[in-house]
């Protein structure tokens, strides 16, 4: 639904929540049905969606980081195809029996999975985030208000568009599934929907995720931001820790995973850093170095060098941008990252086993690595088939917010005249 002819969305939003009841009571089968549907659709009009794609992506500069988040490539599409293949495949998380106990007095309780109701997502130029949730959040019987970027409004109507001929075919009310205007006029209608809306979820920049905090009456789940670091201590093997460095910055530095501050343990620094270099300016990574490592870097004629200021710690770059600090031990590398990370991601290479577990038990976030690129925070490669997004706080979800928290509890209570 994309017109700015409508002075309110409240109308639509009670539309989605009169839906919702009916997706819940989807079964396992036809949820499977209707994704697996979907993804043939989506191949089928590959041609099509990226031609809706071109039209919002020659709005944007090419040197905007937001770019590469924007495009859909055949590749993307068929990997979308796959997620929904992949979504339908996991267990059905509704309905489930969680807790089952007789009481003396004869009542018979059951905890059982229930959906959510009617999730709202709010999220920047992704449109692969259109078909995510929505697979995810009908997977688990729940409908979804969605409201997407100004960068991607062409994308996500066509998306919409194909997933609402696809719950037509299915008869699915396709109220169940809505896009709202992308007029920043009607996002505080959203926000305040408590009547309409269950739960909302932010994915995007910090500013954005802010906002949502700030003025959401709905309850909410933070999800999106990262700033990442990635610690090389002494014992470290050099080459396992340059590819590591190496991949985490440039193999998508668009994305909320991506290396944002390399921390080196100062033993090291000399012989470490000169590795790296390389691999970063293939890429014309701006490096931004404190003073101990741009003194390193500088004797290397390294031509993407800037000295790091303040501002360029617990910064998410999301472009080829990284910042270096050199720390004396683990103990000043737990203080950086406790001060600056956002909780998403962060990583150590180590050979010291002792090291390694002390890091991964001290440190604060959602996903915590030993020998590994911090890239691989992502549902499906977790096996989850799909995310939401990545959740950075600690009640209900955390990290990947996939399909198994899509759902809520919900007791069940049979008698036979019992009063109290």
């Amino acid at each position: 639904m994309q017109t700015t002819s409508i002075t309110s969305v409240l109308p639509l939003l009670q539309k989605t929540n009169d839906a919702a009841s009916r997706v819940s009571l989807l079964s396992n089968e036809q949820k499977q049905a209707i994704l697996k549907r979907l993804a043939d659709v989506l191949i089928g009009n590959k041609s099509q969606i990226m031609q809706e794609n071109e039209k919002d992506l020659v709005k944007m500069s090419d040197d905007n980081p937001k770019k590469d988040r924007l495009l859909l490539t055949e590749e993307r599409i068929e990997n979308l195809a796959k997620s929904l293949h992949d979504v339908a495949a996991l267990p059905d998380p509704t309905h489930q029996v969680l807790l089952e106990r007789k009481l003396e007095n004869g009542l018979e309780l059951q905890k059982v999975a229930a959906p959510l109701g009617v999730v709202g997502v709010i999220y920047e130029a992704r449109p692969n985030v259109t078909i995510d949730v929505v697979a995810l959040c009908l997977r688990a019987g729940n409908a979804v208000v969605l409201r997407g970027g100004s960068d991607a409004e062409h994308t996500n109507i066509y998306l919409v568009q194909l997933i609402h001929e696809v719950l037509a075919a299915f008869e699915v009310n396709t109220d169940s599934v809505l896009l709202l205007p992308v007029d920043r006029i009607f996002v505080k209608e959203m926000l305040e929907a408590e009547r309409y809306i269950d739960i909302i979820i932010p994915r995007g920049s910090q500013s954005l995720i802010d906002f949502v905090r700030k003025n959401a009456k709905v309850p909410t789940i933070e999800t999106g931001a990262g700033v990442c670091h990635t610690f090389i201590t002494q014992s470290a093997n050099l080459e396992k820790a340059k590819n590591i460095v190496v991949n985490a910055k440039v193999s998508r530095p668009s994305v909320c995973n991506s290396l944002d501050t390399i921390l080196v343990e100062e033993k090291i620094a000399a012989a470490f850093l000169p590795t790296i270099l390389a691999g970063m300016k293939e890429y014309e990574v701006e490096i931004f170095a404190d003073e101990t490592a741009h003194n390193i870097i500088g004797k290397e004629n390294y031509p993407y060098l800037q000295k790091a200021t303040e501002e360029d710690f617990g910064r998410e770059f999301l472009s080829y941008k990284c910042s270096i600090k050199i720390v004396q031990d683990l103990d000043e590398a737990l203080a950086h990252i406790r001060k600056y990370s956002s909780r998403h991601s962060e990583a150590i290479v180590t050979e010291d086993n002792e090291v390694a577990e002390r890091f991964l038990k001290e440190v604060d976030a959602a996903a915590v690595y030993a020998n590994a690129s911090t890239r691989f925070t992502d549902g499906g490669v977790f096996g989850l088939g799909a995310e939401i997004g990545i959740s950075t706080q600690k009640l209900h979800a955390r990290g990947p917010f996939a399909l198994e928290k899509l759902v809520t509890e919900k007791w069940i209570v049979r008698g036979n005249g019992q009063v109290r």
